[in-house]
């Protein structure tokens, strides 16, 4: 049973994985693009999507839970690893919790700072990238116990995840300004829900970001 799900590495799972969360965020770009055009037959197809998949990160994460060994030779903890893919799976979760509200309340996103909104998306898109970029070498950095060339390699991934993650965390300060400009102009209760997703849509990098720093944790063994 072991062999079936880890094969010959115990961090090859949890590279599945993350790519699963991945395939989850990368859904919002053709979700939101939907919603802005108000194609909602569209967005339920996206958005079942991206509901799958995040069933899917979520019994993975589960049966890794379960299965990983609770002894490995390798020089980083146990311990470790399930926390790298509890916040991997926070990802999958945060792109299901947003699309859940914007299409359970058919949200409007206004016509003025529907670019801006879909270019903030595209780059907590970008960190959920990245993230998955950084978790691929988990392998490689098994096997070298998370030392030389390939610790190097990664530590450069993670410098560029947070850059991408410091730039996210301007345009959604950029993009919330924008809306606060044309509130006045729309429902209370809408734009309220919108600056929640907005602001919900942004943690979706900051678990990425957080993703970076458990590698860093593995790293510092």
């Amino acid at each position: 049973m072991l062999a079936n799900i880890f094969g010959t590495s115990p961090v090859m799972p949890l590279e599945k994985h993350v790519g699963i969360a991945y395939k989850c965020v990368k859904e919002l770009n053709e979700f939101f693009a939907a919603a802005i055009a108000e194609d909602w037959d569209r967005a339920s197809e996206a958005r079942d999507r991206v509901t799958q998949l995040e069933h899917e990160a979520d019994d993975l994460k589960k049966e890794i839970r379960i299965k990983l060994p609770k002894s490995l030779f390798m020089p980083v903890p146990r311990e470790d690893l399930l926390e790298l893919l509890l916040v991997q799976d926070k990802m999958a979760n945060r792109a299901k919790d947003v699309s859940g509200i914007v299409f359970g309340r058919r949200m409007v996103i206004p016509t003025s700072i529907a670019d801006e909104f879909l270019e903030f998306v595209q780059r907590n898109v970008d960190a959920a990238k990245q993230a998955r970029k950084s978790v691929r070498e988990l392998d490689e950095l098994f096997t070298s116990g998370f030392r030389g060339a390939e610790a190097a390699l990664v530590e450069g991934l993670l410098e560029e995840l947070d850059q991408i993650e410091t730039d996210t965390d301007d345009r959604q300060a950029a993009l919330r300004w924008s809306l606060f400009e044309v509130e006045k102009e729309y429902n209370p209760v809408d734009v309220m829900f919108l600056y929640q997703v907005i602001e919900m849509t942004g943690e979706i990098a900051d678990m990425a970001e957080r993703v970076g720093r458990r590698l860093e944790l593995l790293l510092s063994h």
